[in-house]
């Protein structure tokens, strides 16, 4: 989920001001449509991208499982795109507000789901979990990261009525791999993979007018949530993040860049270096923090100083705990496990 918490400033250029109301359209590229759908969290919006494909549309993302999701992808096709029709389905990772309405939209339209192979695998990861699994894989990683027994009852508690339990099960899909080109209404888009703020997020990108649809790779004014997974502790998630960002700095300086959040932007190049400043200053935070032993949650009280609901505070958890296993994996710092089970970290 893109929780995202810290927000950074770069001079980018906003060719829109306004974003298209519910159950509408923006062309913002020949053949490309900019739709918002709403979400329950304090990020309220989702940037969706429908593609011209003949006599129909390819959806790119499908919004967050809830009625009013519902009711908006009935009313475009209704009323906004009357006579057309979804194509496909692609999805750029796996997250509730991304792939979260898939099922539903695959079996509605009969149509196919193209996403990689590892974000196909996170989403059936989460989705088959019961709910007494799920308990334990989160106590764990509460207790890994040192925080309060009563801070775990209260996250798990909020955790038993998420409907990321719920989405209806994605049975078949066309796998997408980097470097791989998608046809769609006779234009080839190139599959760019990101990775850290998912396994395998995979980007959309249209050399012919320099279009990129960028997921939450990377995004204007807000940082991507970054962090460790409670299924994988040992992992290094921000090293994924900033190789990936290089990456990206291969496209055109003129690129359009198409989001998940907020607005449509130019400037990729100065955005890229800001995220990647942002993050090298956020480590500078983490590594300063580690002159004495310290858990995640510790930590996470210098990079996040101020009080987060239980809905913040496991992304700034989770993505303290990513800058530390960053400086951990590069020798900068020692991590040991203490009595409790906690990790704890020190400069080395």
């Amino acid at each position: 989920m893109p929780t995202l918490i810290e927000q950074t400033e770069t001079p980018l250029n906003f060719p829109w001001t306004d974003a298209p109301g519910p159950a509408t359209a923006k062309e913002v590229a020949p053949g490309v449509h900019w739709i918002r759908m709403p979400l329950p969290f304090a990020l309220d919006h989702i940037n969706l991208w429908l593609l011209d494909d003949g006599e129909g549309l390819a959806l790119v993302d499908s919004g967050f499982d809830s009625v009013a999701t519902k009711e908006n992808w009935d009313t475009l096709f209704k009323s906004h795109f009357t006579g057309k029709k979804p194509t496909r389905l692609l999805c750029t990772h796996h997250h509730p507000d991304h792939m979260g309405l898939a099922g539903w939209l695959t079996k509605t339209y009969g149509i196919s789901l193209s996403t990689t192979q590892k974000e196909w695998d996170a989403f059936h990861q989460w989705s088959r979990l019961e709910p007494d699994d799920l308990t334990d894989i989160m106590r764990a990683f509460y207790v890994t990261c040192g925080v309060s027994e009563e801070r775990q009852n209260s996250d798990l508690k909020r955790r038993k009525g998420l409907s990321i339990l719920k989405r209806i099960e994605l049975t078949k899909f066309e796998r997408l791999e980097d470097g791989d080109t998608v046809q769609v209404g006779g234009q080839s888009w190139a599959v760019n993979i990101g990775t850290g703020h998912a396994p395998e997020l995979a980007a959309l990108y249209r050399a012919e007018d320099r279009v990129l649809i960028s997921g939450d790779q990377v995004l204007p004014k807000i940082s991507p949530n970054v962090s460790v997974m409670p299924f994988a502790l040992d992992g290094n998630p921000l090293k994924g993040f900033m190789d990936s960002l290089d990456r990206f700095r291969g496209l055109p300086v003129d690129t359009l860049v198409l989001p998940s959040h907020k607005l449509p932007f130019y400037g990729l190049h100065d955005r890229i270096d800001a995220l990647k400043s942002h993050h090298m200053d956020r480590l500078d935070d983490a590594l300063n923090a580690s002159a004495t032993s310290v858990t995640a949650a510790i930590a996470t009280t210098v990079l996040f100083p101020r009080a987060l609901n239980d809905h913040q505070y496991f992304f700034a958890l989770g993505e303290t705990l990513a800058h530390l296993n960053y400086l951990w994996h590069a020798g900068q710092i020692s991590r040991t496990e203490s009595k409790t089970g906690a990790h704890t970290f020190q400069r080395a």
